[in-house]
């Protein structure tokens, strides 16, 4: 068994707790041989880990199809460790077996290339959440790092079949007036997945107080990303990043708060995604050195903070996982 250098309290509170980070980032790669770090999440005591396979203006999505069906065999091949997670009951499951549970995520709607259709199919691969534009603008809605026009016609109609299929719809990275028509427009909640307080760090990728209330209004929840542009003086520290977790609290409860680490595990594809100016127009250039980042290792330290900060063992348990396990056990069919 993992040793955690974190008191009695929090380490049985943690073994015991649903631990879900609903973002993080593999190589994009169909022959990455980073899949064998998903480890060090499951040594740090996750029960569920939400892995990105593609995004806009990144890469064609027929290679994210790739990424995915790679990622997928690579899981199902290990079934002594890990679990495809397809249900919240392959959740609990994989918690009382000792896996690490993983489902995949999309970031845009750029990958359905125009079809409806293709949300059934990725939910069938095992895609579990889709946000609606990653920075630019695609046929679905606007991008927070675009003129945002708001959700399109098209944007509208996917909302309506993801809720059909029983994905979950996400708004970060998406302008604010695209979010507030996918709010409207949403019969589920909606999550913003891996989004930050905007009154703690000015950022484009950042979202405000109103929109975290309007998301909560949804039955949503917003999920603390662990990338240290998005953190105050890019620090990555468990106190920091804890700090942030305890400003949305203090907006939108505990009832609506996560994890989300968004923890990059190449560096070096980091740093080569960063030139792109189109995709990251107030983050490119080559960088003096890269983000600091919120590592899984961390995670024993978070629930450990959240204790010493006076959070009751329930509040910490719901930030934990019980948040995206309720909205999982209201969307997912």
């Amino acid at each position: 068994m993992t040793t955690w250098n974190v008191d009695p309290r929090a380490e049985r509170l943690h073994r015991a707790a649903i631990v879900w980070d609903n973002h993080t980032c593999l190589p994009l790669r169909p022959d990455d041989a980073f899949l064998p770090q998903l480890e060090r999440f499951h040594r740090s005591g996750a029960t569920m880990v939400v892995a990105n396979v593609m995004f806009d203006n990144a890469i064609p999505w027929p290679e994210g199809v790739k990424v995915l069906a790679h990622f997928r065999r690579w899981i199902l091949g290990r079934p002594d460790r890990y679990r495809l997670a397809g249900s919240v009951d392959d959740i609990l499951r994989a918690k009382a077996e000792g896996q690490l549970a993983v489902a995949f995520d999309i970031e845009g709607m750029a990958a359905l290339d125009g079809q409806v259709s293709m949300v059934s199919t990725y939910y069938d691969l095992g895609v579990r959440w889709m946000l609606i534009a990653y920075n630019r603008n695609n046929l679905a809605g606007g991008g927070c790092m675009d003129d945002d026009g708001g959700l399109t016609a098209f944007g509208r109609e996917v909302i309506h079949e993801m809720a059909r299929v029983g994905m979950m719809l996400c708004c970060s990275h998406t302008g604010e007036r695209t979010c507030r028509d996918a709010f409207a427009c949403s019969p589920n909640p909606v999550l913003l997945s891996h989004s930050n307080p905007r009154a703690l760090v000015d950022h484009p990728r950042n979202v405000t107080d109103d929109l975290m209330r309007a998301c909560a209004e949804t039955g949503g929840v917003v999920g603390i990303n662990g990338y240290g542009k998005f953190l105050q003086h890019g620090d990555a520290s468990t106190e920091n990043y804890v700090r942030h977790i305890d400003y949305a609290v203090s907006v939108v409860g505990p009832e609506h708060v996560s994890i989300a680490l968004d923890y990059v595990f190449d560096t070096e594809e980091l740093a080569a995604w960063l030139q792109n100016t189109t995709l990251f127009p107030f983050d490119a250039g080559a960088p003096a050195g890269l983000p600091q980042m919120v590592e899984p290792e961390q995670l024993p330290a978070i629930t450990e903070r959240l204790l010493a900060l006076g959070y009751a063992d329930e509040h910490v348990r719901a930030i934990l996982g019980e948040n995206l396990l309720r909205v999982a056990r209201q969307v997912w069919k």
